[in-house]
C-alpha cells in the first residue's frame, strides 16, 4: 500500500522498517528474521487496535481512500460475464454509473454502480463517481429491463454526489434522481443495494432505495458530507469531524438507526488492503440477501420497500 491515512502513521512507520530490514537483509550474513517477525506481529496488533476505534470521521477518510476498490473491482472480482450497456437513449452516456447483465454466484442479474477511477485520468473519465442526469436515466432504463425479464437488481453505491454543475442542472438532475428513486421503489423484482465507499445524498439514494440495503464495515452514507454540514451550521470545514460525529455516517450507527440491513466486515486496515477478498466477501452477502428475496411476490416486495422507507426516522 502506498498511501496511508494521517492516523495511520504509527502502522506506516512500522511497515517502513520492517520493508528496511528486508532490504537490508537479504545483503546481510546476520540472521534478523527474528526481529522482523516481531515487528510484522507488532505491525498487525497496532493496525487491529486502530481500525477497531476509528471515529465517524476517521471511516470517512477510509471510505474516500484512493486505493479503495471500486466497481469495476467488484466486477472482476465478485461477479460473472459482465455485460455493460450504455446510454440513456435520451442524451448520452455516463460513465460515472455503470451496469449491465451480470452473474452473481450463478444466477444473471442487473448490476448498477458508480465508479470513481483509481487514477487522475480514470477519474476524470468517470467524473469522480459523480453521476449526470444521463446516469441515472441509464440506470432507470436498465432497471426497467431488468423487472421485464425478471432480473434481481443489485446497485453499488459509491459516489460523494450527484454531480452539481450547471450542465447536469440545466438536464434536469434533481428530475433525473427523483425518477430513479421512483423506478427503485416500482421494481416487481428484488433488489439489493450495497454501500461500498461513499453514500452521499439523493445521488446514493437514487440507487440505493432497496428492501436491503447493506453496507460495508468503514463506508459512510449521509444526506451530505462532513465538510458542506459543517460549511452550514460552524461556516468553516475544519469542524468536519464534528459533523461526522453528530450525523452518524458509520455502517454501525446506521444499522442501530434501522437505515441499512447489514454490515459486511472487511479486511483488517480496511477494504483497500486486500481488494480481492472485500470484493469475495460482498459477492457472498449479495447472493445470500437475493436469494431470501427470490421467492416473494413483486406485490410483497414493492410494498416491503415502501414501508421500509416509510418508517426510517419514525
Amino acid at each position: 500500500m502506498n498511501a496511508y491515512l494521517d492516523f495511520e502513521k504509527p502502522v506506516a512507520s512500522l511497515e517502513e522498517r520492517i520493508a528496511e530490514l528486508r532490504a537490508a537483509s537479504e545483503d546481510d550474513a546476520v540472521d534478523i528474521s527474528s526481529e522482523i517477525a516481531r515487528l510484522e506481529a507488532k505491525s498487525a496488533e497496532l493496525l487491529a487496535s486502530t481500525y477497531a476505534s476509528l471515529t465517524p470521521w476517521q471511516k470517512t477518510q477510509v471510505a474516500r481512500h484512493p486505493e479503495r476498490p471500486h466497481f469495476r473491482d467488484y466486477v472482476e472480482h465478485a461477479f460473472e460475464d459482465f455485460m455493460p450497456l450504455g446510454g440513456d437513449r435520451l442524451f448520452g452516456d455516463d460513465l460515472a454509473i455503470m451496469g449491465g447483465f451480470a452473474r452473481l454466484n450463478g444466477r444473471r442479474v442487473m448490476l448498477i454502480g458508480h465508479e470513481k477511477g483509481h487514477d487522475t485520468q480514470s477519474r476524470l473519465k468517470h467524473n469522480f463517481g459523480m453521476g449526470k442526469p444521463e446516469g441515472y436515466r441509464k440506470a432507470v432504463r436498465l432497471m426497467d429491463i431488468a423487472g421485464r425479464f425478471g432480473l434481481p437488481v443489485v446497485t453499488l453505491v459509491d459516489t460523494s454526489g450527484a454531480f452539481p454543475g450547471i450542465e447536469a442542472e440545466e438536464r434536469g438532475q434533481a428530475e433525473a434522481i427523483a425518477r430513479s428513486t421512483e423506478a427503485c421503489l416500482a421494481l416487481p423484482v428484488p433488489m439489493v443495494a450495497a454501500i461500498v465507499g461513499e453514500g452521499g445524498s439523493g445521488g446514493a439514494v437514487a440507487l440505493a432505495s432497496a428492501e436491503r440495503v447493506l453496507m460495508l464495515e468503514h463506508s459512510v452514507y449521509s444526506v451530505i458530507s462532513p465538510e458542506g454540514c459543517a460549511s452550514i451550521l460552524w461556516r468553516t470545514s475544519e469542524k468536519a469531524a464534528e459533523a461526522a460525529q453528530a450525523m452518524k455516517v458509520t455502517a454501525q450507527h446506521l444499522k442501530r438507526l434501522k437505515v441499512i440491513d447489514r454490515i459486511v466486515k472487511e479486511p483488517v486496515g480496511g477494504a483497500h488492503r486486500d481488494p480481492v477478498a472485500t470484493a469475495v466477501s460482498l459477492g457472498k452477502a449479495l447472493s445470500e440477501e437475493i436469494d431470501a428475496l427470490a421467492d416473494l411476490p413483486s406485490e410483497t416486495l414493492i410494498r416491503t420497500r415502501e414501508e421500509r422507507f416509510l418508517q426510517l426516522g419514525g
